[in-house]
């Protein structure tokens, strides 16, 4: 005899908000560690897409799961289709703006890719006050 109601608790639907959290905050403290002892451009990309996965994964996509926010779809009757549009394109634009700079500066980060000579500065000579110029 069971007093328990009959909850879904082990199911895909109830988990994947979890793993989610899970995987935003394990993606933020992996980014982290990796750029704990390194300087420059590639770190602090890295860091800020993993951010804006952390944000992605552990904020925005559970809210959705969760009927927080309301989805967009094109054909359904929505209460307020602006706010709708509008979380779609904040999770679009943090999902895969996320993706592109933490996958941009783990290359750099790695040297995977490297760094245009452009950006690069040389170390110039500078000529002292007692040194002749001809």
């Amino acid at each position: 005899m069971s007093f328990l109601p009959n909850l879904p608790l082990a199911s895909i639907d109830a988990i994947r908000p979890v793993f989610m959290i899970v995987m935003g905050v394990f993606l933020m403290i992996v980014a982290w560690r990796m750029a704990k002892e390194s300087k420059g451009w590639a770190v602090r990309l890295m860091v800020g897409g993993a951010f804006l996965l952390c944000f992605g994964y552990a904020i925005l996509i559970p809210m959705y799961e969760a009927g927080m926010i309301e989805r967009f779809h094109p054909v359904a009757h929505l209460h307020d289709p602006a706010t709708a549009m509008g979380w779609h394109a904040v999770k679009l634009v943090v999902m895969n703006a996320g993706w592109l700079v933490f996958g941009l500066g783990l290359g750099l980060h790695s040297g995977l890719v490297r760094m245009p000579a452009a950006f690069k500065f040389s170390r110039t000579q500078t000529i002292s006050a007692n040194e002749s110029v001809a």
